[in-house]
């Protein structure tokens, strides 16, 4: 054999080997490859959307749990970003939330987010084992920032793969809705031989596994909680039939505060027996600006007049998304950054 033939057939080796390694990866990271390929920046702020492909492994984690964010961080690494490191990061945040009928008597539910600098991300999810929901990511929580984004297409976009387990609000396919709300102190839960949850992977568990407020709530009973960054919160949680209740945690339990009007307000006080306990961040005026609101039209305003609301009861410059959910139809609207003059329209189909 020449020296020519011995060159061409070690190149054929070696781009055969290639190949393989190629098709492997391929396949290894494929579910991986397809959510970063779905990566899209719908605004400039700027705000994102991505469906994540495959499986996250959220039943898996409810077997094990975890104590502290160090241990989010040690699955989600191993799990998810396959080795590359993150580091969860939160600090504390104001919030208003309520939840009552549009005129069409359907239900629906208005959040604002008040936060420092979060750019976020809307995900689709869609488990093997569990409900197709769609949340609201803040990407601070993962190390982004301003000076560090993620970009569609790029190799920076690959921590985007841990927000499964970051959700700070979101609506499944059978209209549970929930979202959270810092308060100044809670006292969650600590039973022997609970699974312990965080402060987002508790709304993951009621978006995967639970069809209406009742069936959520239950869910929440079953297992222990800290609280991400030490921020306190408490839930407000409604569904399509109009049932919704405030979850907070006190006394070591799970405690649930109804409502006896056709609509329910969160703000950042502690709700439940009549404590209004407050975090500071004028949750007391916003509360009551929505509550007169809704009193004034016996419970029955329109997308826009919700949006127009929160906008009313932003916090400036620290609003970084508000969004009115339609519990029913599915539709939702998202302003970003206190610019209610843009208004990006989903509609959430989930098949």
């Amino acid at each position: 054999m020449n020296k020519k033939r011995i060159v061409i057939k070690g190149l054929i080796i070696l781009l055969s080997v290639l190949l393989i390694i190629i098709i492997i990866t391929i396949g290894l990271f494929l579910n991986e490859l397809k959510t970063l390929s779905s990566l899209e920046k719908v605004d400039e702020y700027p705000f994102y959307t991505m469906t994540y492909e495959g499986d996250y492994g959220f039943d898996d984690f409810l077997n094990i749990g975890a104590s502290s964010d160090k241990d989010i961080e040690k699955y989600v690494i191993k799990r998810l970003l396959k080795g590359i490191d993150i580091d969860l990061n939160i600090s504390s945040a104001g919030c208003t939330a309520f939840t009552t009928q549009n005129n069409n008597g359907k239900q629906i539910f208005g959040r604002n987010f008040d936060f420092p600098y979060s750019p976020p991300l809307l995900l689709y999810t869609k488990p093997d084992n569990g409900y197709a929901s769609v949340s609201l990511v803040n990407l601070s929580y993962v190390g982004y920032d301003e000076n560090y984004l993620p970009e569609p297409k790029k190799l920076n976009s690959f921590l985007t793969l841990a927000t499964p387990y970051l959700p700070f609000d979101g609506m499944n396919e059978c209209g549970v809705t929930m979202a959270l709300l810092a308060v100044p102190y809670a006292e969650p839960p600590q039973k022997e031989g609970q699974i312990t949850l965080n402060t987002t992977t508790a709304i993951r568990l009621v978006l995967d596994k639970a069809c209406d407020v009742n069936e959520a709530v239950e869910l929440l009973k079953q297992y222990n909680y800290y609280f991400s960054g030490g921020v306190d919160c408490h839930y407000l949680l409604a569904d399509s039939t109009g049932k919704s209740v405030i979850v907070e945690f006190l006394e070591g339990e799970v405690k649930i505060v109804d409502t006896d009007t056709n609509y329910q307000i969160a703000s950042n006080f502690i709700a439940y027996n009549g404590l209004n306990i407050g975090e500071g961040y004028n949750e007391f005026d916003r509360y009551e600006t929505i509550e007169e609101h809704l009193k004034n039209n016996k419970g029955i305003i329109t997308v826009n007049d919700a949006m127009d609301l929160l906008s009313e009861v932003k916090i400036p410059n620290k609003t970084q998304w508000s969004v009115v959910y339609n519990l029913v139809t599915k539709k939702f609207v998202i302003c970003i950054n206190e610019d209610y003059e843009t208004q990006y329209v989903f509609k959430f189909e989930s098949e």
